[in-house]
């Protein structure tokens, strides 16, 4: 099979899943210029070595690996992706590339650009007599240019810490004042740097403050960090005016009842938490956040939406807050997350996250389409059958 590398489709691959493991490395390796040593890497299930494996890790005593592989079809803002994957379920990759193939008719998936701003937090145990907000926000400016002044080249990308919001919170344990820093990351996830500034703040806020300067820390709630992701599915691709109705309901289910609308999230996540962990992000802050995002407004909610368009086709929206790098970390160590990265070929963080959204939509529709059909075993069955029987 020949596909060029700049093929206006080049991650629409028909027969993907039918070619042999050595001819989709093939594929792969000409669409991403993969060397044959990256090429031998992914043959041999990305082995770290034992070196690598023990300053990864503590009381390392060997490996565990996952399969890594590509979801297919994916167009997302005009322009062509393959995704990689690791995860142990089949079904997540081929309902992936399912859902992408079925946003393709009407332009594959919109997403909006992604602010790289996470935050930091200081918590203060207050005195009584102290005025923290007054005192902070005096010499705000200040304060955020003596903590910048540690990230140099944060700063000269355009990042670095920019703003300082105050709040007072009562706790079972007495009032607090929380100091909420945001801080934009660029393209790195955040946690280090921030962790960092915010240990810088916290020893110049003892020189400020008489009050107890305590926790000092990244929020895994990127509230601001938020991937904005649409998409139109075809009416008859999804298999008619029925199954369309159908899906609707499942969706009017999972906003009325908890039980539902955890899987219908979880569904979303399957995909996000694969391309999460194939490019070396961090998979526990990535779902914590979604599901405290879905929670924001007392009742815990689907992270999708969807309605019908003037000709009956299925239109999908996902919101959910995203913290993700391309930069740093074990992104920068890991040698199979910078093939991902390479396969990807993403230049930014906020691109990451444009596509991790486009990710989490697809594999929703494709897990409902499932549902309203068929069912989701007979589905999962299907794979199975064709993979191992």
């Amino acid at each position: 099979m020949m596909i060029l590398k700049n093929s206006a489709s080049k991650s629409r691959i028909p027969g993907f899943y039918n070619l042999s493991m050595e001819e989709r490395l093939d594929i792969i390796k000409k669409l991403s210029d993969l060397t044959d040593n990256e090429l031998q890497l992914l043959k041999n299930g990305g082995n770290l070595g034992s070196e690598l494996k023990d300053k990864s890790s503590e009381n390392v005593i060997g490996g565990f690996s996952l399969p890594f592989s590509i979801a297919t079809n994916f167009l997302v803002n005009s322009k062509d992706y393959l995704i990689p994957m690791v995860t142990e379920e089949a079904s997540v990759v081929a309902a992936a590339s399912n859902g992408a193939k079925l946003a393709r008719k009407y332009g594959g998936f919109t997403c909006d650009p992604v602010k790289n701003i996470v935050i930091g937090q200081i918590q203060v145990i207050p005195k009584k007599e102290e005025a923290i907000d007054q005192i902070i926000l005096s010499q705000k400016d200040t304060l955020l240019n003596e903590i910048n002044t540690h990230h140099p080249t944060l700063v000269s990308l355009g990042g670095g810490a920019k703003d300082v919001n105050i709040r007072k919170i009562s706790t079972s344990r007495g009032e607090m004042v929380i100091l909420d820093v945001d801080v934009d990351v660029v393209d790195a996830m955040g946690a280090n740097i921030v962790n960092t500034m915010m240990e810088n703040l916290g020893i110049i806020l003892k020189n400020e403050l008489s009050s107890k300067i305590q926790a000092k820390i990244i929020s895994n709630f990127p509230i601001q960090r938020v991937a904005t992701c649409t998409a139109i599915f075809d009416r008859d691709m999804l298999g008619g005016e029925k199954i369309v109705n159908r899906i609707l309901d499942l969706c009017a289910f999972a906003e009325a009842d908890l039980y539902r609308a955890v899987t219908h999230n979880k569904g979303i996540m399957n995909g996000i938490t694969a391309l999460s962990l194939a490019t070396g992000n961090d998979t526990r802050a990535v779902e914590a956040a979604a599901h405290a995002y879905a929670s924001m407004r007392g009742k815990y909610e689907p992270l999708s939406k969807f309605h019908l368009d003037k000709e009956c086709n299925l239109m999908g929206k996902l919101v959910l807050p995203l913290s993700m790098g391309v930069v740093g970390g074990i992104t920068n160590v890991h040698p199979v997350s910078k093939i991902a990265l390479k396969i990807l070929d993403v230049a930014t963080a906020s691109e990451l996250i444009q596509i991790a959204g486009a990710v989490g939509l697809a594999q929703n529709v494709s897990a409902l389409r499932a549902l309203a059909d068929e069912g989701i075993q007979q589905s999962h069955m299907k794979l199975h059958k064709r993979k191992f029987i």
